[in-house]
């Protein structure tokens, strides 16, 4: 019989500062090989569980702890974080935190490097991850340049590693394309035929199917439900909404939704008969090239180091746009650059009757990071909102903040929040600024189903309202919902321009 490889015991915890606490009395064990799902609303308490599992609360996240948690036989409050290194690893749900290098391949090896493995085994294992996550495109390049999902790819890989026992995953799916969330299943897949411990707090469910022997579902800093993995996926679809989860099956429609392609319909004689916003000459590449108009000449590169090439885009004003396309395509590329954050593209944007190049891009747009920590700046929530009004408003901020579900946060520190949190803060500031073109870069990874059907209500409030949006996204499910159009960016370029029909109806 298998013995626990995690025990926890009455364990109650309250971060420094905070009122009240986040866990209340859990007691939970896990046996080795078992893979387990913590899942439910954002906030209650899944993240926290994590951090004890690795050392991370007490050792870094102080606050009052009552309780004990052992790991693998060691006692948490003891045992030094490093200590741990080799027998938990853990893949954040932002991996920009956990990285220790600034190159691909350097990260990979820091684990097996910083507990002094012979170099000859550091060099079979990076051999290893490489293969197992398919990496190869990846090796040799800076960190800071790779798209989210490819900094996720980094992160398994270098916790795969480092052969931990046990094998903590928060969020591991956020910021991943459909592709490489089936790569992300195969993984786990492997790891579990390996005899790993695997913990995984998720908010998509759907391609974990078949893979887990418990989930839990935690509400408040309590574990209140449990099931075996194979009952969880018979709930019905009425029962996972009740529970506020994300559904258990993804609709193929989601993935590809249906409507014609409308890619070049919206011509010159069309956009200046209605109201249309046109994107002209977005050519960008993060390489520095000796020729000094390349940027008007796309196609003397052959496509070796283009990152972005969209010369003619135009998208009506007052809608709903989802950019979709694999990791590292250029979505993200392409919003930096539409709002002027990307200095050396030189693309233009005609709408309202103007002309927007460089600075005064920024004043027509407004962009939602994929990592909103780069946009968080003041001591609270309220705070944070009202730094985009151009005239203070805490009546709006409050409206805006309860729409989100953040007002009891107002007075809370950003930072202090957890990701799905975060994110919402990053979305309020947004609607708060009242730009006319709104970009959002994955707005709902990490957010649970009752927030991403928020978020996506939102968005076309927005778009009624008269505000354009284009929002870069891997969740199918808020295309369905909220999406007028669907735009394709593959290699850099626009493939297809769609105008989605039969939206589906989740309302709160």
């Amino acid at each position: 019989m298998k013995k626990n490889i995690i025990s926890m015991e009455h364990v109650s915890f309250c971060y420094k500062g905070a009122k009240k606490g986040l866990l209340s009395d859990v007691s939970l064990q896990v046996k080795e090989g078992e893979v387990l799902l913590l899942c439910g609303s954002s906030g209650s308490g899944k993240t926290t569980l994590i951090r004890m599992m690795n050392g991370l609360i007490p050792h870094y996240y102080p606050g009052e702890m009552t309780g004990e948690v052992r790991v693998k036989d060691y006692d948490i409050r003891t045992t030094p974080l490093y200590e741990l290194a080799g027998v938990v690893g853990t893949v954040f749900q932002n991996p920009r935190s956990q990285f220790f290098a600034v190159d691909t391949d350097e990260e990979i090896v820091f684990g097996p490097e910083n507990i002094g493995l012979d170099p000859e085994e550091i060099k079979r294992r990076e051999r290893d991850v490489t293969e197992e996550f398919h990496l190869q495109k990846l090796l040799g390049r800076s960190l800071f340049a790779l798209s989210g999902g490819e900094k996720q790819k980094i992160a398994c890989a270098g916790v795969s590693a480092l052969l931990p026992d046990i094998i903590l995953l928060d969020e591991p799916s956020s910021n991943l394309d459909l592709r490489s969330i089936q790569k992300l299943r195969c993984v786990i897949e492997k790891w579990k035929r390996q005899g790993k411990t695997i913990v995984i707090c998720e908010h998509r469910l759907w391609y974990l199917k078949g893979l887990l022997d418990r989930v839990i579902y935690m509400e408040k800093g309590k574990m209140t439900k449990q099931w075996k993995g194979d009952v969880f996926y018979t709930l019905s679809g009425e029962k996972i909404r009740d529970l506020m989860l994300r559904p258990l099956e993804l609709n193929p429609e989601w993935m590809d939704p249906k409507g014609e392609n409308v890619q070049g319909a919206f011509g010159k004689e069309k956009r200046e008969g209605g109201k249309y916003i046109h994107f002209k000459n977005y050519f960008f590449t993060y390489k520095r090239h000796p020729y000094l108009f390349w940027k008007k000449r796309p196609g003397g590169m052959e496509g070796k180091s283009l990152q972005l090439n969209i010369p003619d885009l135009s998208i009506p004003v007052g809608s709903v746009v989802g950019v979709v396309g694999p990791n590292g395509t250029g979505k993200s590329t392409f919003l930096r650059c539409v709002c002027g954050l990307e200095r050396d593209c030189r693309g233009e944007i005609e709408a309202y009757g103007n002309t927007y190049r460089g600075r005064r891009r920024m004043g027509l747009s407004y962009l939602v990071m994929q990592d909103v920590n780069h946009q968080l700046f003041t001591d609270s929530v309220a705070s944070e909102v009202m730094l985009s009004m151009k005239e203070k408003d805490e009546g709006c901020c409050e409206h805006i903040l309860s729409n989100l579900g953040l007002l009891e946060y107002k007075k809370k520190h950003p930072m202090a929040l957890s990701g799905g949190q975060k994110q919402r803060v990053a979305i309020a500031s947004a609607l708060a600024a009242k730009a006319k073109l709104l970009l959002f870069d994955e707005p709902t990874s990490g957010l649970d189903f009752a927030h991403m059907v928020k978020v996506g209500n939102l968005l076309e409030k927005i778009a009624k309202e008269g505000r354009t949006v284009l929002v870069s996204t891997h969740d199918p499910e808020l295309i369905a919902m909220c999406c007028d159009y669907v735009l394709s960016i593959e290699n850099g370029q626009v493939s297809s321009l769609k105008k989605v029909e039969n939206k589906l109806q989740w309302k709160q």
